[in-house]
């Protein structure tokens, strides 16, 4: 494995993919366009809160982080739902109420990130050089050619550069019509959390829907969903309070910065990207597509970082795998992941609908207790969608059949006691009419 390795993007998954690599001894070098995020901060508005959980928990185990993430980041036992009009109703993600998803924010993990790259042997951070491509064998930086590669690692994001400048890459682009901003609720004047810490807060208002996550100082970082063009529709201070006051009302008085962080915050865009193939020769150098570059999904299940975790660790499994065989390993990675992201992309927009719509039916409710009750009486065997995504590393691909196989067992056992009752039924009905005759008198 003596190939020269460029990635491409310093985010979660590119410091992570570093760090493992440079602890098989690769020697790898990470260019990242912007300055050193831990010296001029975070871009402003664009955090989106992460929810990690058992897959990304997983993943950073294997360089020793798990530990310091959790003590940096604050247990979501449920989701609390306001309601329009209302009041809020928590509702537990777990049969047994102990499992969470861990808020986290996300500069703060990267940051944590970009220090394990740095202090493994082998790797090299170089900021404020954008890769722009891949040609005859030599990474662009900022359009020059520059060092040759045995092998690039694009992890540089959904509208990835490296995965735009390669010839025979399919890349399908699904946009929704919905935009994101971002806000705050700080903490109260007695330095105490506004809302609860223990939940994942979600105002559901059909195409205006509102959460809220907790971070560690206190605050709450609240994202909008909503479609653009209510955005702009909102073009001065009054309105945009006006409007809080009337959809949000338990919250808007919570918020005396919203004007301000209305007005500044940008709109981001939510797209679930879906690129064919994964991997590409270019003049030489081996090209494989990482994390959001291939297969970047709505945040609506809490997956994106954990989805591209599991990437960066099955890459180096694929590398013991074939003995550090890269164009082995590399072709290896694209077959087992690519199902399993396709399944997490389709139920990440499925459960955009669920937060925005079905969280507050009685129905829904309803039918949550009942999965949970299952859960409870057939432990280990009858697990929910929910918590085979968040809370196990069953790949995603297998879910939907297990759902399925699940409904079906539970469909028979169902129509099985139906028969049953009534065959028991039908004969109570017979015992009955037999002793009636019995006691009858003699004619």
């Amino acid at each position: 494995m003596t190939e020269r390795v460029v990635i491409a993007g310093a985010g979660l998954a590119g410091c992570l993919l570093a760090t493992l690599l440079g602890r098989r001894g690769v020697e790898v070098t990470v260019y990242e366009r912007r300055p050193d995020p831990r010296v001029a901060g975070a871009e402003r508005g664009r955090s989106i809160n992460l929810a990690v959980s058992a897959r990304g928990l997983a993943a950073l185990e294997q360089v020793g982080l798990r530990k310091q993430a959790l003590e940096r980041a604050l247990p979501m036992h449920g989701r609390m739902v306001h309601p329009a009009g209302g009041t809020p109703n928590f509702q537990p993600y777990s049969a047994d109420r102990e499992r969470a998803i861990n808020s986290i924010g996300r500069a703060e993990l990267n940051a944590a990130l970009l220090d394990a790259a740095e202090a493994t042997p082998g790797v090299t951070l170089r900021f404020s050089r954008r890769v722009t491509g891949v040609e005859d064998g030599r990474v662009l930086l900022d359009g020059e050619p520059g060092e040759r590669a045995g092998v690039v690692l694009a992890c540089d994001g959904a509208y990835s550069a490296v995965r735009a400048s390669l010839e025979g890459i399919g890349c399908d682009q699904d946009f929704l019509e919905h935009g994101y901003k971002e806000l705050t609720v700080p903490p109260r004047a007695d330095g105490g959390f506004a809302l609860d810490p223990d939940a994942l807060h979600i105002w559901p208002r059909g195409t205006l829907m509102m959460i809220a996550l907790p971070n560690l100082d206190r605050s709450f970082t609240c994202t909008l969903f909503w479609p653009k063009g209510d955005f702009t529709a909102l073009d001065a201070p009054r309105k945009v309070r006006a409007h809080f006051e009337a959809h949000y009302p338990d919250v808007a008085g919570l918020m005396p910065g919203l004007e301000d962080d209305f007005a500044r915050n940008p709109v981001g865009s939510l797209v679930t990207v879906r690129a064919r193939p994964w991997v590409r020769d270019a003049g030489g150098a081996l090209v494989a597509l990482v994390g959001d570059a291939a297969h970047a999904i709505v945040p609506f299940f809490g997956q994106g970082a954990n989805c591209a975790f599991e990437d960066c660790i099955e890459i180096d499994r694929c590398l013991d795998e074939t003995g550090g065989r890269w164009d082995r390993a590399l072709a290896l990675y694209q077959e087992r992941r690519r199902p399993n992201t396709d399944v997490i992309a389709d139920m990440a927009l499925d459960n955009f609908v669920e937060m925005r719509d079905r969280v507050s039916s009685p129905l829904f409710r309803a039918r949550q207790a009942a999965q949970h009750a299952l859960e409870r009486r057939l432990a280990g065997r009858y697990m929910s969608r929910y918590e085979l995504v968040s809370f196990t590393t069953v790949p995603y691909a297998e879910i939907p059949a297990r759902i399925r196989r699940q409904n079906l067992i539970l469909g028979a056992a169902a129509s099985a006691a139906a028969l049953a009752a009534g065959t028991a039924l039908r004969a109570s009905r017979r015992s009955r009419r037999a002793a009636r005759g019995r006691g009858r008198p003699a004619r």
